[in-house]
């Protein structure tokens, strides 16, 4: 049935949780609980905290900053690059020089006029 709802059972922190998942996000779904299992057991280890809910808060403060700091990067290179405007600025600068070298050699003879 199209509508049918999926559930999949998973265990973070030593806990079980049973969300809902439909079977073609499966794989990423338990590739996301492996990772955020893995943070939560090293924020546990490091505050030696047995509070499921503050580790739980501080991984996924942890998570999202990762995130963040991943798309501030990513955004960076592209604007770098060009790719996020479709420009290609190693091109452009080459030609900015092109044009600065050309105009130097138009006025540098103006400038003996004067």
């Amino acid at each position: 049935m199209p509508n049918e709802t999926h559930y999949l059972d998973i265990t973070l922190l030593g806990k079980e949780y049973r969300v809902a998942c439909p079977p073609e996000e499966r794989d990423a779904l338990l590739a996301a609980v492996a990772y955020v299992d893995e943070k939560m057991h090293d924020i546990a280890e490091k505050t030696k905290s047995n509070i499921s809910e503050r580790i739980a808060v501080m991984a996924a403060l942890n998570i999202a900053h990762e995130h963040l700091a991943q798309k501030h990067q990513t955004s960076e290179t592209q604007l770098t690059n060009g790719s996020e405007t479709g420009l290609d600025f190693s091109a452009v600068r080459r030609r900015i020089s092109d044009m600065e070298a050309r105009l130097e050699a138009v006025l540098a003879p103006q400038e003996k006029l004067i």
